[in-house]
């Protein structure tokens, strides 16, 4: 990552790096890089769970590891990410509540709390995304590849959107993958596997309009490099995802003003 010119990281999924806290701040910083934050997957449209016992201990380990943002997922409550329940009005309502809930616990403690719209979590496709900048405070992180995957038009939602955007998870989509998902002709990790997302500039999204806007309307926070592959050799063969890091990087960093 050094290497390549990032400056900050984020902590990745667990055990990519130091479960323990202030093993994993000393591990990143070690390169010189900032901790940006954390991905918090948990369930929130269930009534009879309260999510913030868990919000306030990983709140802890920010507090030793260090980071700005927690970028919250909303945890569809069963394995993986090819199945999901459908929310009914108690549901949705529970979920918009928890989004403000902890994003008031996040800001006590001079945290960002922002909402990764993911597949096969219970905030996927575009209607649902709009249906929570609707009815709840939260910021979004703005993940190109999920959104796009949603049949979210990312350009029209940051066109209307801007201001509602804390940080950016960026990567390229291969479209005639992507419109295979929500109809059902193949999984999340069939498309993954398929190279679905590929380095900036290789697919569809226009990265150009984006940045454009995002400038245009006063952000200031983090671009978020992506890479989402299936790797079948541990350890991964060759250089890895390495290439496809620096192609993006090269290709954004051209773009910002």
């Amino acid at each position: 990552m050094k290497q390549i010119g990032l400056t900050a990281a984020e902590f990745g999924p667990q055990g990519w790096l130091p479960i323990e806290a202030k093993a994993r701040a000393t591990e990143v910083k070690k390169y010189g890089l900032t901790p940006v934050g954390a991905f918090f997957l948990s369930v929130m449209h269930n009534p009879d769970f309260d999510p913030i016992p868990m919000v306030n201990k990983e709140l802890d380990a920010f507090e030793a590891a260090g980071g700005d943002y927690l970028i919250l997922a909303t945890d569809s409550g069963r394995n993986g990410y090819d199945d999901r329940p459908v929310l009914d009005e108690t549901g949705w309502k529970t979920l918009f509540t928890n989004l403000d809930r902890i994003r008031d616990v996040c800001t006590s403690r001079d945290v960002t709390a922002c909402l990764h719209p993911h597949w096969g979590t219970m905030v996927q496709n575009r209607d649902e995304v709009i249906r929570v900048l609707e009815n709840s405070s939260i910021g979004l992180c703005l993940d190109t590849g999920h959104l796009a995957c949603g049949g979210t038009d990312v350009v029209e939602l940051v066109r209307e959107y801007a201001d509602r955007m804390d940080i950016v998870h960026a990567k390229d989509v291969h479209k005639e993958m992507a419109d295979k998902l929500l109809p059902g002709e193949i999984t999340w990790s069939e498309g993954i596997r398929a190279g679905m997302f590929g380095p900036i500039g290789d697919g569809d999204i226009d990265f150009a309009a984006i940045v454009k806007l995002l400038d245009e309307a006063g952000f200031d926070g983090y671009y978020v490099l992506e890479q989402d592959i299936m790797i079948d050799e541990e350890p991964p063969v060759g250089d890895g995802p390495i290439i496809n890091a620096r192609k993006s990087f090269e290709a954004l960093s051209a773009l910002d003003h």
